[in-house]
């Protein structure tokens, strides 16, 4: 699982590299680069292209064969330490939602500091 996983990173950094070498086909960006469509570059878009479809498959068929290989045991205890830590979260974040910014205060209290002084 762990070369698989080592596979499908090296790939991914393929596909970052071949998306970020291709033209872009439409925007500002393809006014300015209307001087490169000499001979030899649409060839290379294709390429380009083909590239990133067939690492985008790859990463996918990769990540399915990860989940086939991996141990169900491991699958379960990655599931209820993931359940852990979402209850965790959720505990955490309703502690915050009905903890007030600033202390409470008695009713009259508040009821002073938010009204004007007025002199008689």
């Amino acid at each position: 699982m762990t070369f698989i996983c080592i596979v499908i990173a090296v790939i991914a950094l393929f596909l970052i590299l071949a998306v970020l070498m291709q033209n872009p086909k439409s925007g500002m960006a393809a006014n300015f680069g209307a001087a490169n469509q000499v001979a030899g570059v649409r060839e290379t878009n294709n390429f380009l292209e083909k590239v990133t479809w067939v690492t985008a498959i790859a990463i996918a068929v990769l990540s399915l064969a990860t989940v086939w290989v991996m141990d169900d045991d491991r699958v379960a205890a990655s599931n209820n330490a993931i359940s852990k830590d979402s209850e965790a979260i959720m505990e955490k974040i309703g502690n915050q939602a009905t903890m007030p910014n600033q202390v409470d205060l008695p009713v009259e209290e508040a009821a002073e500091e938010a009204a004007p002084a007025t002199e008689e």
